[in-house]
C-alpha cells in the first residue's frame, strides 16, 4: 500500500508540476481595438517583472529580444475559424555601457533611458499598434470577431551561448499566455465625422 501511494503522488507531481512551471510570468491587461487614419490600432498593458538573471543580462550587455503577437478571426462552425489579421512586432531592449542608458527599438524607432526600470515600463505599454488595413476586405465592421494577443522574450533571437542556457530554464523563459477575446469590429471614422 505505501509504495502504491508513493507512485501516486508521483504521478500526480509528474502531471502538476510541469503545468506550473510553465504558467505565465506576463499579464495582458485591457486590450482593445479602435480605429484610426492608419487603420485598425490596438492598445494594451502588460504586467511584468525582468527577473535577476534577465537584468543582470541587459546590464552586462546582451539584447533581449520580446515579440508581442497578434491575431484577429471568425469563428466558422463548419471548418476551423477564420484568421483575419496576424502580426508580430519585435522590442529589442539592450544597455550601453559608453552612455549608460538603456535603449528600447521597435522597427526604425528608439528611445533611451535612465534606467531599466523606465525602459520596462514603457515596453509594458502598447499604444496605437496597427494590426490591420482599414480597407481590408475581410474584416467587416460592425461583425463579432476574437481577438488574440501575447507578449514573450523570443530565446531564439539571444546569442547562440545564451539559447543553450535558456532551454528548460526557467529563469530564462517571460512569456503571456494568449489572451483572447471577443470584440466588435469599430466603425471606420468618416472624414466629415472627424470634422
Amino acid at each position: 500500500k505505501n509504495v502504491l501511494e508513493r507512485l501516486h503522488l508521483w504521478l500526480l507531481l509528474l502531471v502538476f508540476v510541469p503545468f506550473l512551471a510553465w504558467t505565465a510570468e506576463i499579464d495582458v491587461i485591457n486590450p482593445q481595438i479602435s480605429v484610426s487614419d492608419d487603420g485598425y490600432v490596438l492598445s494594451a498593458d502588460f504586467r511584468f517583472e525582468l527577473n535577476p538573471r534577465l537584468e543582470e543580462a541587459v546590464t552586462k550587455g546582451v539584447v533581449l529580444y520580446f515579440v508581442a503577437d497578434f491575431e484577429l478571426a471568425k469563428a466558422r462552425w463548419y471548418w476551423l475559424d477564420e484568421t483575419l489579421a496576424s502580426r508580430s512586432q519585435t522590442y529589442r531592449l539592450s544597455y550601453h555601457a559608453l552612455t549608460r542608458q538603456y535603449r528600447l527599438s521597435t522597427g526604425g524607432l528608439h528611445q533611451s533611458f535612465p534606467t531599466l526600470s523606465e525602459a520596462v515600463q514603457v515596453l509594458s505599454r502598447l499604444r496605437n499598434w496597427v494590426v490591420a488595413d482599414k480597407n481590408e476586405k475581410s474584416i467587416r465592421p460592425g461583425e463579432a470577431v476574437d481577438a488574440s494577443l501575447r507578449l514573450r522574450l523570443d530565446i531564439a533571437q539571444l546569442p547562440r551561448p545564451f539559447q543553450i542556457t535558456a532551454l528548460g530554464n526557467k529563469e530564462w523563459s517571460l512569456s503571456s499566455d494568449w489572451k483572447t477575446w471577443r470584440t466588435t469590429v469599430p466603425q471606420p471614422v468618416s472624414p466629415t465625422e472627424a470634422k
